[in-house]
């Protein structure tokens, strides 16, 4: 059983896995913003490891750098650098996947399994 907050990235332009994407997890706690850890992405487009072993409730964002990978893929005109997925964790929750489907105009989310 898969625990923890996980996370990868597919490029829908290039039908590629997003490799050697830099992510980070935030928490929100009143009106702090803690880092918690961060990672790259593997050759696939995953985090290899949880960015978080154990759900706790509250306020999450996970922020996925783009800005390398688009100069390493050669994309022009990329409209987001940056893309903040921020998201809420419910009491009694094990697990959350939270994709980044991507191009250079644009991204979609959702969560997954």
């Amino acid at each position: 059983m898969k625990t923890g907050i996980t996370t990868h990235v597919l490029d829908l332009v290039q039908g590629l896995p997003g490799s050697n994407i830099f992510v980070e997890l935030w928490q929100y706690k009143d009106l702090e913003r803690l880092l918690l850890s961060s990672a790259n992405t593997n050759a696939d487009g995953r985090v290899e490891q949880p960015l978080l072993d154990e759900l706790i409730p509250g306020e999450f964002e996970l922020v996925f750098h783009l800005k390398d990978y688009w100069q390493c893929t050669k994309t022009a005109n990329v409209l987001f650098e940056t893309v903040p997925i921020r998201f809420i964790v419910k009491e009694g929750e094990t697990h959350y996947h939270i994709p980044l489907l991507l191009s250079a105009w644009g991204y979609q989310t959702y969560r997954g399994s």
